[in-house]
């Protein structure tokens, strides 16, 4: 797999350890380089030796370096290294400390294709009692919390929303009673309503537009035992309740294709960061959205890079719009790829949000792939603009970095629509995939 320094700057768990890496890319402090079809490897002189490997097929790694960051900055230079100087890094055979982790990764990657190609065993009917028995008592609590909300609700419209920007905290306590009630899905909708009010002139359309959301959530959950088919999955995923990684290999659709990774955007937080990795099936055309966790500066499960298209079967999420998925099995090693398809004009973009919301009112984000567009200023406001003049709102800071990329000139982006604004992730021009790190915006 040939990587650019783009790809590797955005495996890096942030721009500290991107630039330090940068710095060890040079032969100086390198000894015992080398690489095969599978992996690349050398030993970096530190305050001791550390014995550095990357598997080329999913760019996961291991160094024997103390830091708590992964990739840490030994992996990140030896990957500039070898793409900057792959004169430097020889073929040869890997050395017994290369074979043995490589092994155990084979190892462990046919464990997990075995589990899933096993057959299903017969479910415990006493665990299936006791989770039955948990589930019921949970959706008892729900029912009283989301009562309690559509009250609050019709007080709210009867008294209206001029008080509330006198009135901080009144969202923030809804939220805090759902929570209590175990209802965390709805009591985060709830709680975002907190940083809406006040502030921008038109704070009262955007919060009437997501109170009206809310609404139609807790009433569609007080009428679930009405409802069938995957709706009723959204549902209870939005007010809060999560499916079982079993469960959802048991009822989630299958759809095997080589996977381009379009966009990625990491939220940072001290004890656990997320990341969002939007994907587009080469021939499927299919959007899958992987999301991935991990505590502090650990790594995140499995290796998803910017840029680079992997081979692999993924699982969807039941959904009436299934976009969340996991990957089950990855077949071969990660390549790169010259442009995904299905970037399209606004208006286009726009006409498949609409289709996504009438089946699925509460989905929160939609990938929007957009082809020839340019950042351009309206009262005071930025945009990007296709060549037709439809325009989206994006945020203030993100039209710099995408002068910076274009010089002016049209390029593809790729983005999340949240059916207010478009939070821009990665600008393609002249073929070049660009990361743009943007914070979001309440």
């Amino acid at each position: 797999m040939t990587l650019d320094p783009q790809q590797i700057v955005a495996l890096a768990p942030d721009a500290s350890s991107a630039a330090a890496g940068r710095k060890l890319a040079t032969p100086a402090p390198w000894k015992t380089l080398g690489r095969d079809a599978r992996a690349v490897w050398g030993e970096c002189k530190g305050s001791a030796l550390y014995q550095v490997r990357v598997d080329l097929r999913d760019l996961s790694s291991k160094c024997s370096c103390p830091s708590r960051k992964f990739p840490c900055k030994h992996a990140l230079g030896l990957l500039f290294l070898a793409e900057g100087e792959p004169q430097r890094v020889v073929e040869a055979s890997p050395p017994e400390w290369v074979r043995d982790w490589i092994d155990k990764r084979d190892q462990a990657e046919q464990k997990r294709e075995a589990r899933a190609s096993a057959p299903q065993k017969a479910p415990d009917p006493v665990a299936q009692k006791r989770r039955l028995s948990v589930t019921e008592a949970r959706e008892a609590r729900v029912d009283k919390g989301v009562e309690a909300l559509d009250r609050f609700l019709q007080d709210l419209v009867r008294t209206g929303l001029a008080g509330l920007e006198s009135q901080p905290g009144t969202f923030e306590a809804q939220a805090a009673r759902l929570v209590d009630a175990q209802a965390t899905g709805l009591a985060s909708r709830v709680r975002r309503l907190e940083h809406a009010a006040g502030g921008d002139p038109s704070w009262p359309d955007a919060v009437l537009d997501r109170l009206g959301r809310i609404a139609l959530l807790a009433r569609a959950w007080s009428r679930l035992d009405r409802l069938e088919g995957p709706i009723v999955d959204d549902i209870r995923q939005a007010i809060g309740f999560s499916l079982e990684k079993d469960e959802v290999a048991a009822r989630g659709e299958r759809v095997r294709d080589v996977w381009a990774v379009v966009a990625q955007h990491t939220d940072d937080d001290e004890r656990l960061r997320s990341q969002r990795s939007w994907l587009r099936g080469m021939s499927t055309r299919r959007t899958a959205l992987i999301l991935q966790f991990a505590p502090g500066a650990a790594p995140f499960p499995q290796a998803i890079v910017p840029s680079t298209a992997f081979d692999a079967e993924l699982i969807f999420w039941p959904s009436a719009t299934p976009t969340r998925a996991l990957v089950d099995v990855r077949h071969g090693t990660d390549r790169s790829f010259a442009q995904a398809p299905g970037f399209a004009p606004i208006a286009e973009a726009l006409r498949g949000y609409a289709e996504q919301l009438a089946n699925n009112p509460w989905h929160e984000r939609t990938l929007f792939t957009l082809g020839g567009v340019v950042p351009v200023k309206h009262e005071g406001r930025w945009f990007v603009r296709d060549a037709s003049g439809a325009a989206l709102p994006i945020p203030s800071r993100t039209p710099w970095l995408l002068l910076a990329i274009s010089a002016g000139a049209p390029v593809d982006l790729v983005g999340e629509w949240s059916g207010a604004r478009l939070l821009p992730l990665a600008a393609i021009e002249r073929g070049v995939h660009h990361p743009l790190h943007i914070a979001e915006e309440e």
